[in-house]
C-alpha cells in the first residue's frame, strides 16, 4: 500500500488545476447532473445519490464505492474530486484505479483535512501515483483503508484531467540474453498448451487441445449421455450435464472440432457410473442426521456424521451401474464409428484417452462406490484390464495412465496413507519402491510378457502447495505471496529450488519424471494432466502461467492441461496468447525449443525456431513488479536478424500491443526494454547464413 502527500485546497470554489485543464476534464460525477454518460455505479458501500447533491457515502466496514466505464479511453494526468469528511473519521480514505479483468495499481492514501463551514476540500491525485506504469483502466475506487464509524462522507465533482503524464522511466537492471542455436533444438508438442472446460471463451486462448476430465468424469455414463456423479465435491449426488442436443461427450467433441481443437477424453475405470441424473448416496431419511445437507434437498446428506465422522455408504447400486472394461470399450467403438461416418477421412476426434482421474483419491472423492483406498496392486490391475480393453477397441489409440493427484501420490498409494493399514506397508510390500516408478516398470513388464502395448503416456497432476497460492481466481495477491507464486514455478525444473511448502525439498518435477521414465519405461511420454498456479486474474498468476508454459516446451513434455481454462482477458489468458496467438492473427511460439539463458533470475527467456531456422519467436518475462530490465539479446549464433516485431503485455486489462525496439537490430543483436511485471514476445526473421 502506498501513502503520498496530495495537493489539498480548501473552499467550495478553490481551483485544483489550471482553468483550461479543468474545463477539459472528463466528468465522472457532479451534483448538478449525477453520473456522466457511460459511467456506472457499482457500489458496494451504503450510499445515496440525490438529484442536485453530492453523493453521501457510509465507509464503515472498510467499504468502498466503485465507478466504472467499460469503454474508458484516453490519457490522464490526474484524478480530481471534492470531499467533505467529518472530523471524527480522521485519515481513512484511499483511492485506486482498477481494470475489469484485473491489473496492478497502487493504493494511494488520501489526506483530507476538515473543510470550512459549508465547504468542501478539493483534491488532486496525480496519475504518476495512481498509475505509474500507464496501464489501461476503467474503474475508480474510493475505499476506507481502516475501520471507521457510520458518519457520512460527501463526494462531488469527480473528474479525470486529460493530458500525457510525465513519468520518469521505471528503474531497470541490465540483463544479457543469449540464444544457443548451435545446441540441439528439441521439438515442442503443441499439446502442452491444453486446457480443460471453462467459459465459452476457452478457445480464444489459442489452445490446440481440450481435456474432458476432473472428478465428475470418473462416474460419467456415456450410454446415458448426461449422467455423472459429483462425488464429495457436491453431496455425492448424480447430476445432469445439461442442455446439449445429443450426449454430452458428443457435444464436447463437436465443439472442439468446430474450433479446430483436438480432444483428450477421460474414461472411467472405477467400475461404476451414474445410473440416472437424480439419485444420491447418503439419504438422511435412511442414514440419519449428517453434518451438512444439500440446500436444494434436505434429504441429501454429505456422508459425514454431525460430529465429523464418516457415514458408511450404502450399496453402489443406489446411484450407479456397473461399468466394467467392456462398457468403456463400447464407448471407444462408438467414437470410432462416429469418426468413420464423418466427412473427414482418417480423422481422429480423440487425440488421447486418459485412464480415469486421480484413482488414489477415490476413497475420498468417490468413497460412496469405492470406500477402500487404492493400493499398488489394484492400480496396476485396473490399468491392465481397462488399458487392454481400450487397446483392443482402438489399436491406434494414444492412452495415458496413472493420473496421480499430486506430490505424495507419486511415492505412496492411498493404502499407505491409511493408519489402519500400517505405516507405508503397501510400499514396503512392493520392495519399498515409490509408487510411480513401480507402476511404470510393472506396466512395461506386463506389456513385454503379454505382447500388448497398454500405455503411451504417464499422466501426473501438479499444483503448488505453498500457503495461499491458490487455484484459478483464488489465491492471495499481496507482494510476498505473488513473488512466492512465481518462484513456485521453479519446482517444475530447478534441482536447487527447495519447495516453499510442507514439501520442503526440491520437487524438480519434469527432470524427476524424465528420469523415472528413462529408468523404468523408456519411450513413454509425460503429461501434466492438471496444473494451475492461482491468481489468474492478477499479473503474478499470468506470469506464473507463462513461465510454466515455457518450461513445458523446454522440458519436452508430451502434453499439459491447465485447470480449467483462464478467464477471457485475464493475465493467465494472455499468457496462453503469448505462445498461441500473440498478434491476433495466429502468430505463435514455433515448433523447436532453442536453449536460451538470462543473466538475471528475475528475467526469463524462452526461445523457439522453425524447421528452417529463418524465423524465431522469443517470450521474455519480467518477473519483478517494481523494476524493469534493459535486455541485450545476443542472437549471433542463430544468424543476423533481418526483421523484428515486438508485442508487450503489462497486465492492464488490455492485451498485447506493438512496441518498437530500444535499439534497432545490429549484427544479430537486439536491445529491448522490459517493463516491470510484463510479458514480451519478439517475432524475428533471420538470415542463418550471416553470423
Amino acid at each position: 500500500m502506498k501513502s503520498v502527500a496530495l495537493l489539498v485546497l480548501l473552499g467550495a470554489t478553490a481551483a485544483v488545476a489550471e482553468p483550461q485543464a479543468k474545463e477539459q476534464a472528463q466528468r465522472v460525477f457532479d451534483a448538478p447532473t449525477g453520473l456522466a454518460p457511460g459511467w456506472e455505479d457499482l457500489g458496494w458501500a451504503k450510499h445515496e445519490i440525490a438529484s442536485g447533491a453530492p453523493v453521501r457515502i457510509d465507509f464503515s466496514g472498510q467499504a468502498g464505492w466503485i465507478l466504472s466505464k467499460p469503454d474508458l479511453s484516453g490519457s490522464f494526468v490526474a484524478l480530481t474530486f471534492r470531499a467533505r469528511v467529518p472530523p471524527s473519521l480522521g485519515e481513512f480514505l484511499e483511492v485506486h484505479l482498477d481494470a475489469q479483468r484485473g491489473g496492478h495499481f497502487p493504493r494511494v492514501r488520501v489526506r483530507i483535512p476538515p473543510a470550512a463551514a459549508n465547504g468542501m476540500s478539493e483534491v488532486s491525485v496525480s496519475m504518476a501515483d495512481l498509475n505509474p506504469r500507464g496501464a489501461l483502466f476503467n474503474r475508480i475506487v474510493f475505499q476506507a483503508f481502516r475501520e471507521v464509524g457510520h458518519d457520512e462522507v460527501l463526494l462531488d465533482a469527480i473528474a479525470l484531467v486529460p493530458g500525457i503524464p510525465v513519468r520518469p522511466p521505471p528503474p531497470t537492471r541490465a540483463v544479457r540474453v543469449s540464444l544457443e542455436c548451435g545446441a540441439t533444438a528439441r521439438p515442442i508438442s503443441p499439446l502442452i498448451y491444453g486446457v480443460a472446460h471453462g467459459d465459452p471463451s476457452w478457445w480464444e486462448t489459442g489452445t490446440p487441445v481440450r481435456r474432458w476430465g476432473g472428478n465428475p468424469n470418473t462416474r460419467y455414463n456415456w450410454e446415458n449421455g448426461h449422467a455423472w456423479n459429483a462425488g464429495n465435491d457436491w453431496f455425492f449426488r448424480n447430476v445432469n450435464y445439461g442442455n446439449q442436443q445429443g450426449a454430452a461427450w458428443e457435444t464436447f467433441l463437436e465443439e472442439n472440432a468446430a474450433h479446430g481443437v483436438r480432444s483428450a477424453l477421460t474414461v472411467p475405470m472405477i467400475g461404476w457410473v451414474a445410473k440416472d441424473t437424480e439419485s444420491y448416496s447418503f439419504p438422511v431419511s435412511a442414514l440419519g442426521p449428517q453434518l451438512k445437507v444439500d440446500p436444494q434437498n434436505p434429504d441429501v446428506g454429505d456422508g459425514m456424521t454431525p460430529d465429523g465422522g464418516m457415514v458408511p455408504p450404502l450399496s453402489p447400486s443406489r446411484t450407479s451401474v456397473a461399468a466394467p472394461p467392456a462398457f468403456i470399450a463400447r464407448w471407444l467403438s462408438a467414437i470410432r464409428e462416429r469418426e468413420k461416418s464423418g466427412e473427414k477421412s482418417g480423422f481422429r476426434s480423440v487425440d488421447q484417452y486418459i485412464l480415469d482421474n486421480e484413482p488414489t483419491a477415490w476413497n475420498t472423492t468417490h468413497r460412496d462406490v469405492h470406500p477402500d483406498p487404492v493400493g499398488y496392486d489394484e492400480l496396476l490391475d485396473r490399468t491392465i484390464r481397462y488399458g487392454t480393453a481400450l487397446r483392443l477397441a482402438d489399436p491406434s489409440a494414444t492412452i495415458a495412465g496413472f493420473v496421480g493427484w499430486g506430490w505424495t501420490s507419486y511415492f505412496f498409494s492411498a493404502r499407505d496413507a491409511q493408519p489402519s493399514y500400517g505405516a507405508h506397508l503397501d510400499r514396503l510390500a512392493h520392495g519399498d519402491q515409490p509408487l510411480l516408478p513401480w507402476w511404470l516398470r510393472s506396466v512395461r513388464d506386463y506389456e513385454k510378457k503379454e505382447g500388448i502395448h497398454l500405455v503411451d503416456i504417464v499422466d501426473v497432476h501438479y499444483y503448488p502447495q505453498g500457503d495461499n497460492i491458490g487455484i484459478g481466481t483464488g489465491g492471495n495477491i499481496d507482494s510476498a505471496t505473488a513473488a512466492r507464486r512465481i518462484r513456485a514455478t521453479r519446482s517444475l525444473w530447478d534441482p536447487r529450488y527447495v519447495d516453499e511448502s510442507w514439501i520442503h525439498e526440491p520437487v524438480r518435477l519434469i527432470p524427476r519424471m524424465q528420469a523415472w521414465v528413462r529408468e523404468n519405461a523408456p519411450g513413454m511420454g509425460i503429461s501434466i494432466g492438471e496444473w494451475n498456479f492461482g491468481a489468474e486474474g492478477h499479473m503474478s498468476g499470468g506470469l506464473a502461467a507463462a513461465e510454466a508454459l515455457g518450461r513445458f516446451g523446454q522440458g519436452g513434455l508430451t502434453s499439459a492441461f491447465y485447470w480449467t481454462a483462464p478467464p477471457k482477458s485475464s493475465p493467465a489468458f494472455w499468457a496462453f496468447r503469448a505462445y498461441r496467438n500473440f498478434d491476433g492473427k495466429g502468430g505463435r511460439f514455433l515448433d523447436f525449443s532453442v536453449p536460451a539463458k538470462s543473466s538475471d533470475g528475475l528475467t526469463s527467456v524462452f526461445a523457439s525456431r522453425d524447421a528452417s531456422g529463418t524465423q524465431m519467436v522469443l517470450v521474455l518475462l519480467q518477473l519483478d513488479p517494481t523494476m524493469g530490465a534493459t535486455a541485450t539479446i545476443d542472437a549471433g549464433a542463430c544468424g543476423t536478424v533481418t526483421s523484428r516485431r515486438g508485442f508487450e503485455y503489462i497486465g492492464d486489462g488490455g492485451g498485447f500491443f506493438s512496441v518498437p525496439p530500444l535499439l534497432p537490430p545490429a549484427q544479430g543483436g537486439l536491445q529491448e526494454r522490459l517493463p516491470p511485471y510484463s510479458i514480451m514476445v519478439l517475432d524475428l526473421k533471420l538470415d542463418p547464413t550471416r553470423r
